[in-house]
């Protein structure tokens, strides 16, 4: 078996630290793991390697955007995680953000936008995010608030198309979908924006779980997760990232986005979620690698 980590992506580090994990786990429920860093010549990597099974533990761009998956496709390599379609699907969030529209799902507005014209003015009315459209992490994200005199002033390695979406309050809640089975819920508590320091540093989060809500919102959370997971045609394990406005009840739940290769490392929240239902960190890691495939 071969882990794949670390890649070209923004998030190389987070990735390289899922890898190491997810491969001692692998190790742990007996298996004999390559680690692998996803480089130009990965193709090549591989093939010396030649895996039964490859365990992606890649983040971001190239690695969960639909890129590596049809790679693994052509080499016909079994692979962990969904495939290439729902991949580059949920990587991109304004097509994903269309398709929960189209199901009923709720979201908030947002739209796509130049880089310099969102430099230039407010193009939509404060409180509003500003994000890449494709990458995860909370990878150069921008908090506009609402008295913010001018736009934000972000940074040249922000993509020419970003996306600016309507602020959602409240609190941050997640659930993770493993298979066909939502797990539980848990709500993320920071002392602000749960930016990407917030999520992969020591102490940066507390993670309740399972979240302390009313029955009601914690239902909708595991019924909304599972049904994106389907919706987008998820593969092995996903989780889906939800604001909870606690003033305006079920109708202040909104679904952020649903990631297709959640992070594994100590601090990740799937990982944490299947072992408050009962599933190891090797367990999970084994289902994993049980439930992989290519061709789909």
């Amino acid at each position: 078996m071969a882990v794949i980590m670390g890649g070209p992506s923004a998030e190389r580090e987070v990735s390289l630290s899922t890898g190491r994990e997810c491969a001692a786990a692998l190790r742990e429920a007996g298996y004999t793991v390559t680690e692998v860093d996803a480089g130009h010549d990965l193709a090549a990597r591989l093939s010396d390697v030649a895996p039964d099974v490859v365990f992606n533990a890649l983040h971001g761009r190239w690695g969960e955007d639909g890129c590596v998956q049809g790679l693994l496709e052509w080499m016909q390599i079994p692979y962990t995680h969904s495939g290439v379609l729902s991949s580059a699907l949920a990587m991109d969030k304004q097509k994903t953000k269309d398709v929960f529209r189209s199901a009923g799902l709720p979201v908030v507005d947002s739209v796509l936008a130049p880089r310099d014209e969102v430099r230039a003015r407010h193009v939509i009315a404060p409180p509003y995010v500003v994000k890449p459209n494709n990458e995860g992490s909370s990878v150069g994200v921008y908090l506009v608030h609402d008295a913010a005199d001018a736009p934000p002033a972000l940074s040249d390695d922000m993509p020419d198309m970003v996306m600016v979406e309507a602020f959602a309050p409240g609190r941050e809640l997640t659930a993770s979908v493993m298979g066909d089975r939502a797990l539980t819920v848990t709500d993320i508590l920071t002392d602000g924006w749960y930016d990407y320091d917030a999520k992969y540093s020591e102490g940066g989060s507390r993670h309740v779980v399972p979240a302390d809500v009313p029955t009601e919102i914690f239902d909708a959370c595991m019924d909304y997760a599972l049904r994106a997971h389907r919706i987008l045609g998820c593969r092995g394990l996903s989780r889906t990232d939800f604001r909870w406005d606690e003033a305006r009840g079920l109708d202040g739940l909104i679904i952020l986005e649903t990631n297709t290769q959640p992070g594994m490392t100590p601090t990740s929240l799937s990982p944490e979620q299947a072992q408050a239902v009962g599933v190891s960190f090797p367990d999970l890691c084994r289902w994993m690698v049980e439930d992989a495939s290519c061709n789909r």
